[in-house]
This record gives C-alpha cells, structure tokens and sequence, in this order.
C-alpha cells in the first residue's frame, strides 16, 4: 500500500451528533469523548484482556465489539488477523475512533443494545463477541431483553466474553450494579456454558482510586447440534 491510510469501512452513520436520537446508557460519553480517547487509549488491550488471552481465537475469525468505543480492542483484533464488526451508539466516540484507527478490517456500525436492530437485520454470526464495560448502563428488563440479541449473534461453537463494572458510578453517567449471577443463569437458560469467571481489579489508575472492580466471564455457545437438541 505504499504506506497509504485505508480508512475503515462505515455503515448506517445517521448523521451529525445532533441528530442522533438518544441511546439510553450512552449518558456522559458524547461530553467527555476528547478525554476518554485518551484515557481508555492509554491502557493497551492486551493489558486489559490479558486473562482471557487463552480463550481468544488463534486463527482469523469474525470479531465483533459491541460498545467498541474509542476502538482500542478492535484495532488490537484487527492487528491479530481478525475481521471486526465494531458497534459504538455515542457519534462522538465513534468518529473518534475511526480516525483513530484507521483500518479495512473494521467495519462500524452505529447500533445499540438492547436491540442490535442494525446487527439483527444484517443477520451475521460472529466467533468471538465482546461486550466489554457495557452491560452496566442497562437496567435489569434491558439486560434481559439484551441477552438474547446478544447470544443470537455468535455463531455455534462461538464465544461470548463480557465484563461487569462494579464500584461508584461517575457523574452524570447510568450504571446498575450487576450480580455475575444475573448474567450466569440467564446465559445458561439461552445454552449457553461458562468458561471463565473471574474477579479483578480495575486496570486505570482513576478507577482503581475509586475502588472499582471488575468481573470477566466467558461463555461458550452451543453448537449446531446442541442448540438442535434444546
């Protein structure tokens, strides 16, 4: 390529920030998206899922990040060999990030749980999925409605790795406490089986001030012949 920039590929941009409808959960993130480009972009993403590094696929494989914010994990799956859908809501972060990282083998997609609309019409599967920092800005029917929109989305045999923010919730954002378990028992029910289970703390410096901790989990998906079974 010569050294040339090739820009990431770009899907259902609904225009300007000011256009865009409100996305519960995203509260705070479009006014401190300058400052969390930095912040989160500090810590590298072999750091932060350094736990889970064994579970990660070896050869290429379809990615996707959901919350992909600054896009700091996806441009480090992308560096891997993987091909990566990444979902960020907050226009901010997500222009952001793809100027950050400009890469062919991210797509971004402006969506958003509970639904994934955009991902669900677009009827993809994906190997690995991630939802890292995410589920707490969802309350408890949100996160039930999540779930399964969520799982509908890794492909048989697939992996689902997520982690759960515990600790004080910064102002002017929205975040629930969540129990592992209220993640581990509806995960089961939808066939899903846990991996991994593990209690940390947190990796920023601010963070870990503030006494916030972390909890990883991982889940296998069922394969065909199992999901056929259920």
């Amino acid at each position: 390529m010569g050294g040339e920039t090739v820009p990431c590929r770009i899907e259902n941009v609904r225009g300007s920030a000011a256009m865009q409808p409100h996305v519960s959960g995203t509260e705070g993130y479009a006014a401190e998206a300058d400052t969390l480009l930095i912040r989160y972009e500090s810590i590298p993403a072999e750091q932060v899922h350094a736990a889970v590094r064994h579970l990660l696929p070896e050869t290429p494989a379809r990615v996707l990040d959901i919350g992909a914010g600054t896009g700091r994990d996806a441009a480090w799956f992308a560096s891997l060999g993987h091909q990566v859908v990444a979902v960020e809501p907050t226009h901010e972060l997500r222009i952001g990030a793809i100027e950050l990282h400009a890469c062919p083998a991210i797509t971004w997609i402006d969506d958003s749980l509970p639904d994934l609309a955009v991902l669900a019409a677009r009827g993809e599967q994906f190997d690995l999925v991630m939802s890292t920092a995410v589920l707490m800005h969802l309350d408890d029917a949100q996160r039930r409605q999540a779930l399964p929109n969520i799982a509908a989305r890794i492909a048989p045999g697939g992996l689902l790795i997520m982690t759960l923010r515990h600790g004080p919730v910064p102002p002017g954002r929205r975040m629930f406490e969540i129990d592992a378990e209220a993640i581990i028992e509806p995960a089961r029910k939808l066939g899903m089986s846990l991996v991994f289970n593990q209690d940390g703390a947190s990796r920023g410096a601010e963070n870990r001030a503030a006494g916030v901790t972390w909890t990883t989990l991982a889940f296998r998906s069922p394969r065909d012949e199992a999901r056929n079974a259920g």
